[in-house]
């Protein structure tokens, strides 16, 4: 079965950067997409990036382009989110996701890991 754990979160100071990782196992042919999105108070769930395991197309939410770096390690079946250029506004708890097919619809994921929080001071 599909497993997903986030690790990383913290409390960072606006302009500072921060490294969450996710952890995936039991993942198939039918289980390729892995995505992390973000919640704030007050507020719906926000997109954030995603990969495609095998072919390693990436997609990024318009808020976080040019700042997050989504990547995967196939050796450590981990899929790390480099946050940089952090603000105020990206202070949410962020989750990591394994679904079955690729895409920014939360829909297109089944498997959710805890969440991180991760908070950004002004």
């Amino acid at each position: 079965q599909v497993r997903v754990v986030e690790s990383g979160g913290g409390l960072v100071q606006d302009g500072d950067s921060l490294r969450l990782s996710c952890e995936v196992s039991g993942l198939t042919f039918s289980t390729d997409a892995v995505g992390w999105f973000r919640q704030a108070p007050g507020k719906e769930r926000e997109f954030v990036a995603a990969i495609s395991w095998r072919g390693g197309v990436t997609l990024y939410g318009d808020s976080v382009k040019g700042r997050f770096i989504i990547s995967r390690d196939n050796a450590k079946n981990t899929v790390p989110l480099q946050m940089n250029s952090l603000k105020p506004e990206d202070t949410a708890v962020y989750s990591c996701a394994a679904g079955r097919t690729f895409g920014s619809s939360a829909e297109y994921y089944g498997y959710w890991g805890k969440g991180a929080q991760v908070t950004v001071s002004s």
